[in-house]
């Protein structure tokens, strides 16, 4: 007989946030994420690695999208019972995903990307599916 402890089965929850392209907004991604994860109890490191790349997805958004425009990032976080789906997207000024520097070659100022596919299971960075601006997609897969 195990005495092990399972983590909770949750289904899939999706939870959909949009935020000013503001920096004092950024906090409220980091706020939600905390909630998502008490439906399936993380280990402490995970979580605040998770909050990490979060705040790095969400600030390349508001830095470089929209210039001083202003704009909206929109977050979607999907909790599933082996794996946390998180996409940041905006409709700002997009990028070339063959430009994003590689960890070896940092710019200063560039290592969200780089922290970000160190910390995520799977990582994707692109145009948004309707042509107009950006989208971050990670995946962090969850432990039992």
């Amino acid at each position: 007989m195990s005495t092990s402890a399972k983590a909770p089965r949750v289904g899939m929850r999706q939870v959909r946030l949009t935020i000013p392209a503001k920096a004092e907004y950024v906090l409220l991604g980091r706020l939600a994420l905390s909630g998502i994860t008490r439906m399936r109890p993380l280990a402490d490191e995970t979580v605040n690695d998770l909050k990490l790349a979060v705040t790095e997805a969400c600030t390349n958004s508001v830095r470089h999208a929209y210039g001083s425009n202003g704009g909206t990032v929109d977050i979607v976080y999907e909790l599933h019972d082996d794996r946390l789906v998180v996409e940041v997207s905006d409709d700002g000024h997009g990028f070339d995903p063959d430009e994003v520097a590689e960890a070896d070659e940092l710019a200063e100022g560039g290592l969200g990307i780089a922290i970000i596919r160190a910390l995520a299971d799977e990582f994707e960075v692109g145009d948004r599916a309707d042509g107009r601006g950006s989208r971050l997609r990670f995946v962090k897969f969850l432990t039992a």
